[in-house]
């Protein structure tokens, strides 16, 4: 990890870019028949990476000149359905668990991984009493400068809420790293590790005796209406293209809850679906582009069937027709307290 940088959070909304800079098109210029259906995705959105690229925010430290993984308008625009989707359930279990040991004299010090923009801060700390610290960690200098500078005001009681970003690598996290942490969270995250890399995350959660509460990870289920012939070769094309490089994709929060309680954590799981419908329709067409590319990328041999079922799905949402679920998992896990743990 590098020398954290304290910033004065302001709230409000994602900022404008700091200036011109290139993205890593995820998804990209779609190829001829390979479910183009129109314009590709915007610069960074979509499930769907370019060929090679590890699904996920370049958390890894592959070079200090690599560009970001998902660009700012991808994420701001999922930010109000990721919203809607977290489970509430799981916050009154935590509100017990920050309240119990006591919290510190300075308040909350939570550490949100793989931060992005920011959205869940802006999400949960609103949600909790008491003054707050988070730490925000990204690999890309650009989201966290949005992360910053949109961060929350304040916490439910009206409490002070404070920010400082660290450029860093999830792989790196120790004990150490989160001493004196009261919170771990991560949101769109578990399903872009491998099973080493959360079994890292568990036991320093476990080590450094803090809860993680980790949210919006994928659960390898959509639902579309009407029903299509082809979604079911889809979504399992898709879910392939998730295991790809050893990731977990749609077996992440199985495979974390389990590796928690492994280590002596009580899990709790609750759902959290996108539910898009014409209100979401510019989100539900990025989606959409993301996740058949995706699929069509892992099995070509579809890519006849599915510039058509693209284009027949495309439509319907222009028209306002088109209603999908895009199923996630909430995970909570209560890590048992050690001696000076927040």
């Amino acid at each position: 990890m590098t020398k954290p940088a304290t910033t004065t959070q302001h709230g409000g909304t994602v900022p404008a870019r700091p200036g011109p800079r290139d993205v890593v098109p995820r998804g990209g210029t779609v190829e001829p028949g390979t479910a183009s259906a129109g314009p590709s995705v915007i610069p960074g959105a979509g499930p769907a990476p370019r060929p090679g690229e590890r699904a996920t925010l370049r958390l890894r430290d592959t070079g200090d000149d690599e560009p970001a993984r998902y660009a700012p308008e991808w994420l701001q625009l999922r930010e109000p359905a990721d919203a809607a989707a977290r489970s509430y359930d799981l916050l009154d279990p935590l509100r017990v668990r920050l309240a119990d040991p006591p919290r510190r004299a300075d308040g909350l010090v939570i550490h949100d991984i793989g931060c992005g923009t920011g959205s869940m801060g802006r999400w949960l700390a609103p949600h909790l009493d008491g003054a707050q610290h988070w730490v925000l960690h990204d690999r890309d200098p650009y989201l966290l400068h949005f992360a910053a500078v949109a961060s929350p005001r304040s916490a439910a009681d009206g409490s002070h809420v404070t920010v400082e970003t660290r450029r860093g690598d999830v792989a790196r996290l120790t004990p150490d790293t989160l001493t004196g942490a009261s919170l771990v969270t991560a949101s769109a995250l578990l399903d872009v590790l491998t099973r080493e890399e959360v079994g890292a995350l568990a036991a320093a959660c476990a080590g450094a005796g803090c809860p993680a509460l980790l949210t919006l990870s994928v659960a390898g289920r959509v639902e579309l209406t009407e029903p299509h012939p082809l979604d079911q070769e889809i979504t399992e094309a898709f879910n392939a293209h998730q295991r790809r490089g050893g990731l977990l994709g749609p077996d992440a929060v199985t495979v974390a809850a389990e590796v928690f309680a492994e280590h002596g954590a009580t899990v709790r799981l609750a759902p959290s679906p996108w539910r898009l419908g014409p209100g979401q329709a510019a989100l539900t067409e990025q989606w959409l582009r993301g996740w058949v590319g995706a699929a069509v990328e892992e099995r070509p041999e579809l890519a006849s069937r599915a510039d058509g079922y693209l284009a027949e799905r495309l439509e319907a949402c222009a028209a306002g027709e088109l209603r999908v679920v895009v199923h996630h998992s909430d995970l909570l896990a209560l890590c048992r307290p050690v001696d000076g743990a927040a």
